[in-house]
C-alpha cells in the first residue's frame, strides 16, 4: 500500500491587516512549527501574522517570468513537504481566489494541498462598490492578462493584480475609449484606503499603484475582441452580397494586397521619426492615416481568410493560433527553457532561419525566398541567407573593389549583366554597411523628384 503523500497546508491572510485574518487560519498557523511555514511575499500588510515564516520573494527576481516564479514556489513548498511531512503556505487574500501559485498546487501529484477558506479583496470591493456580484454577473480576471481574459466580455469586470503603471496602461489601451470611468480600488482596509473613479486616459499615470491595487469597470462595451468577430461578420457579409466581392478569388485579389502594403509602408514614411536611434517615436502626424491603412490590409487578412473557409481549409481563427503556435516556437529565447539568454541580433537572425529551415524542411538557404519580392529586396534577402549560412561573399571592402573594378569594364561590355552584377554589389555595400538599399534609393528618388520640380518652376 503506497504511503499517503505529504500535505500542504494552504491558508489565506486576508485582503489587509491582521485583523481580517480568520481565527482559524491562526489557529492552523500557531499549531505549524517556525521551520515549515512558507508565505508567498512579505509584501503583505498582513505577513507578519505567519512570522517567523520562509518567504518566497527571493524566486521572484530568479525567475524570467511570473509562470516561472509560480512553478519554483510550488517546487519549493513539494520539497519542504517531502522533508517535514506537513508544511503551511500562506497567500494574501483568499487561496481560492486569483492565486496561481495554489492552482498549480493542487494539481501537483507529489503533495496533497488542503485549501481554507479566507476573505479575498473581492469581499472587501463588493462592499466598498456596493455592488451584488452575483446579481451583476461580475467576472474576476488577471491585470496581468487583461487583454487575453477580457477579449468579448462586455463587463462587468473587477481586475485583480494591478500591480504596477504599466499594468494599468495596459488595461487602459484595451478599453472601448479613453473616456471610460473605472474604479480604482486601492488598499482595501487599511488607513491608506482609497477608492476613485479614473478616467481610461489618466490609468497609466496613477502613481499610487501597487500590490494592492485592483480596477471595477462596470462595462466593456466595445471590447477588441467584439470588435474583431463584428468586423470577420462584415467582410462574410460583403463576401455574400456585394457583387464585387463575390466574383474575387484569392488570386484576383493578389494586386490589391500588394497596394495595400505599399500604402502601409508609405503611411509608415510619414511618421515622425524618433528623436534618437532607438528611442521612442514622439506622437504626431501620421498615425490617423496609418491606422487607415492598416485597417485596409487588415480587410483583405480576413477577406482571405473567408474565401479559404468558403473552401473548409481554415478560419481566421485558425490563422491566429498557428502564427501563435509558430512564433512561441521561433523565440525559443524569449518562451523556452533558455529565455533570457538572448544572444546579439545577428545570432538570434541565424537561429531564426534555421529554425524556418527545420520546420519547412528546405534544403538550401535559398528555398522559400519569394520570387515575387522586389529585385533590390530580393537581392538584399539572398545576400542575409548566404551570411546566415556562412556562404558571404566578403566583406565591405570586397564589394566596394568590385564596384570600382565594374566601373573600369569597357562601355561596349556593360548590359543587363553588368548591370545586374554591379546592382547586386552595391545592395553588398549597402548591407555591410548596415544601410537600407531599398530606403536609400527611395530617398534618392524622392530627392530627385523634388530637384526636378524645382527646375520645372525655373
Amino acid at each position: 500500500m503506497n504511503p499517503e503523500p505529504p500535505l500542504v497546508t494552504v491558508v489565506g491572510l486576508g485582503p489587509a491587516g491582521g485583523d481580517l485574518v480568520t481565527a482559524g487560519t491562526r489557529a492552523l498557523i500557531e499549531a505549524t512549527p517556525p521551520q515549515a511555514r512558507f508565505v508567498r511575499t512579505r509584501r503583505h500588510p498582513s505577513a507578519p501574522v505567519v512570522a517567523p515564516a520562509t518567504s518566497c520573494d527571493d524566486l521572484y527576481g530568479s525567475a524570467q517570468d511570473i509562470e516561472q516564479v509560480y512553478e519554483a514556489i510550488v517546487a519549493r513548498l513539494v520539497a519542504a513537504a517531502r522533508r517535514h511531512g506537513t508544511v503551511l503556505y500562506a497567500v494574501p487574500g483568499s487561496p481560492a481566489v486569483a492565486e496561481r501559485s495554489v492552482q498549480l498546487l493542487l494539481r501537483e501529484t507529489r503533495v496533497r494541498a488542503e485549501v481554507h477558506p479566507a476573505l479575498s479583496f473581492a469581499d472587501l470591493a463588493w462592499s466598498r462598490l456596493g455592488v451584488d456580484p452575483l446579481e451583476r454577473g461580475v467576472r474576476i480576471i488577471d491585470g496581468q492578462r487583461f487583454g487575453a481574459e477580457a477579449a468579448g466580455e462586455r463587463g462587468p469586470l473587477l481586475v485583480a493584480q494591478c500591480d504596477t503603471a504599466e499594468t494599468l496602461a495596459t488595461v487602459a489601451l484595451a478599453l472601448p475609449a479613453s473616456s471610460t470611468v473605472v474604479r480604482v480600488l486601492h488598499h482595501l482596509g487599511l488607513d491608506s484606503e482609497r477608492v476613485e473613479r479614473v478616467p481610461a486616459a489618466e490609468l497609466g499615470r496613477w502613481e499610487p499603484v501597487d500590490h494592492l491595487t485592483s480596477l471595477y469597470i462596470p462595462e466593456m462595451a466595445e471590447g477588441p475582441a467584439a470588435e474583431l468577430v463584428r468586423f470577420g461578420e462584415l467582410v462574410a457579409t460583403l463576401r455574400a452580397e456585394c457583387p464585387w466581392d463575390r466574383r474575387q478569388t484569392h488570386r484576383s485579389l493578389r494586386r490589391h494586397l500588394l497596394e495595400e502594403v505599399y500604402e502601409v509602408l508609405e503611411a509608415i514614411d510619414g511618421l515622425p521619426e524618433p528623436a534618437q536611434p532607438g528611442g521612442a517615436v514622439v506622437a504626431g502626424e501620421g498615425y490617423e492615416h496609418l491606422e487607415e491603412e492598416l485597417g485596409d490590409l487588415l480587410f483583405h487578412v480576413f477577406f482571405h481568410a473567408t474565401l479559404a473557409a468558403e473552401q473548409g481549409q481554415f478560419t481566421i481563427g485558425d490563422v491566429v493560433r498557428q502564427t501563435d503556435t509558430k512564433l512561441r516556437r521561433r523565440h525559443p529565447h524569449v518562451f523556452g527553457p533558455e529565455s533570457g539568454d538572448a544572444a546579439d541580433e545577428e545570432s538570434l537572425a541565424a537561429d531564426w532561419e534555421q529554425l524556418k529551415r527545420v520546420e519547412k524542411g528546405r534544403t538550401s538557404a535559398m528555398d522559400g525566398i519569394p520570387e515575387a519580392l522586389p529585385a533590390l529586396l530580393g537581392a538584399l534577402k539572398v545576400q542575409k541567407r548566404a551570411e546566415a549560412a556562412g556562404l558571404a561573399r566578403g566583406d565591405e571592402a570586397e564589394a566596394l573593389e568590385r564596384l570600382r573594378e565594374a566601373l573600369g569594364v569597357p562601355a561596349e561590355r556593360r548590359d543587363e549583366v553588368w548591370l545586374g552584377a554591379f546592382l547586386f554589389d552595391a545592395v553588398e555595400l549597402a548591407r555591410q554597411r548596415s544601410l537600407d538599399p531599398e530606403s536609400a534609393l527611395r530617398a534618392a528618388s524622392t530627392a530627385a523628384r523634388e530637384e526636378f520640380r524645382r527646375a520645372e518652376e525655373v
